[in-house]
Order: structure tokens, then C-alpha cells, then sequence
């Protein structure tokens, strides 16, 4: 009992320094070598301003430092494009009647939502690991992959369930069209998931590259905002590939995915 008192001691001093300036990589660290369980801090990163690095050199550290994926990926989705909520909140109801909806996620930042249960839920995402494939090995000078990539995801399924069809709403960052996001099918293997697609803008491929992207139309309904409706998808698993997921080093590198399951 005792040292139970002194962990939730220890969990109000933790909230109310961290209360005075935005959570950050360190922050992040300092609660899990404390033994905070997982879903407080996601909480604490979802209701909490946040300032993160996220380069895939600061995923890697992380990663060695105990931060599970799923607490990544909430600071993925809060520092996602500079976490830029919608900056005009009454441009909201007119985003929903152009949807169709009579509702819509609220103080979105940047990242993606879908529809479940007749409620809008952030699709946090997943850390992908990446390895160039076969196609085209080389790096662009500012360190992106481009051509041929093979994707690596821990677990068997997201913990996103979605029943077809999958109503999307995504928020992107600014100057990005829905045209840059690909909808992508992933193979379940022993404890993992993968995929294999191309990026980088390449637009000649060979070798069943782009086999695992699905074709998908979006209707852009507001500025930034983008909405999708997927009817036919068959059970299994699935993920938006955010552009700009894949950066290089050492031809290899960790990036994000946007995942869902469908159900049967």
C-alpha cells in the first residue's frame, strides 16, 4: 500500500512539472523508466501540448530507451506535420455538411479518422520498420527512399477494427494532396505484418511493386481536409501510408502507417 501511495505521489509531481511546458522525447523516457503504465502515458500525450523529435534516429533511441510502439505512435499523431490543430474552429460545421455527416471530428490535428460505431475515432498509427527492395536502391539528397520498399510491422492485427464501408476523414498537412497518401493492403505472417510498395515518386516500376497498394478516390470537402469512403475491402488488414513516411539511413530506416482491420 505504501509504495503504492508514493507511485501516485510520484505520478501528480510527474503531471504537474510536466503541466508547466510541453511534453518532449525526454519526458516521454522519464515516464516509462518510472513504470507509468502504457495507457497513461498516452493519455498524458494525447491531452497534453507536445513538442517531439521524431527523425528516425530519435525512433531508434526511443525504441532502445523501452517506449513501446503504440506510445510512439501517439506522439506520432500529436507531432504528425507539426501537430497543427484546424486554426478555425467555425469552419467546422461547414466541413460536415460538405461530408454528408451530421458530425465530425472535433479540434482535429493533423492525421487520420474513421467512422465506427456512428462516432469518429483518430486512427493512431503503427512504427514501421522499412528496407529498400529490388527496384531502385538509391537515396534522394534529402534522405527519402525512393522506389521499391518492403514494410515491417510488429503484431498481427491493428487495434483499429472497421467494418466495410471504411468512412475516412483525413486531415493533412498543408500543400499535401490525397493523391500523396496510399491505401495499402498488408500480408499477416507469423508475428507481424508486411507490405511492399513504392516511393519516392517513381513512376516506372517493374517486379509486382506497387501489389499491395489499393486504388481509392477522395473527395476533398474543405481546406486540408479530405473524405473517404472504401466499399469494397475484404477482411484483413490495411493502413493509409502518410507521404513523407519513409526516410533513409544506411538504407534502412522507420516510418509510420496509419493501420485499421476490417472485419468480417
Amino acid at each position: 500500500m505504501k509504495k503504492m501511495k508514493t507511485l501516485v505521489l510520484f505520478f501528480v509531481v510527474l503531471c504537474v512539472s510536466f503541466a508547466q511546458e510541453p511534453l518532449t522525447n525526454d519526458s516521454v523516457v522519464k515516464m516509462v523508466k518510472a513504470g507509468l503504465g502504457e495507457g497513461l502515458i498516452v493519455n498524458m500525450i494525447q491531452g497534453q501540448p507536445g513538442k517531439y523529435s521524431l527523425t528516425p534516429d530519435d525512433l531508434v533511441k526511443l525504441k532502445s530507451d523501452g517506449v513501446s510502439d503504440k506510445v510512439m505512435g501517439a506522439m506520432m499523431a500529436k507531432n504528425s506535420g507539426g501537430s497543427a490543430a484546424i486554426s478555425n474552429p467555425t469552419a467546422l460545421p461547414a466541413v460536415a455538411a460538405a461530408v454528408g455527416e451530421g458530425d465530425m471530428p472535433q479540434n482535429m490535428d493533423i492525421g487520420v479518422y474513421y467512422k465506427k460505431g456512428g462516432n469518429w475515432v483518430e486512427m493512431l498509427p503503427e512504427v514501421v520498420n522499412w528496407k529498400t527492395g529490388g527496384v531502385l536502391k538509391s537515396m534522394a539528397t534529402v534522405g527519402v527512399v525512393k522506389g521499391d520498399v518492403n514494410g515491417h510491422i510488429e503484431g498481427v492485427g491493428s487495434k483499429n477494427d472497421a467494418v466495410t464501408p471504411v468512412d475516412v476523414v483525413i486531415y493533412a498537412p498543408e500543400g499535401v494532396a490525397i493523391s500523396e497518401y496510399q491505401l495499402i493492403h498488408l500480408h499477416v505472417e507469423k508475428n507481424s505484418r508486411e507490405f511492399r510498395t513504392v516511393t519516392g515518386g517513381v513512376m516506372h516500376v517493374s517486379g509486382g511493386a506497387t501489389r499491395d497498394v489499393v486504388p481509392f478516390d477522395g473527395k476533398k470537402v474543405a481546406s486540408r481536409t479530405f473524405k473517404i469512403s472504401v466499399a469494397h475491402l475484404a477482411a484483413g488488414e490495411y493502413g493509409f501510408l502518410p507521404p513523407g513516411a519513409v526516410g533513409a539511413s544506411n538504407g534502412s530506416s522507420i516510418g509510420k502507417l496509419y493501420t485499421f482491420h476490417v472485419v468480417e
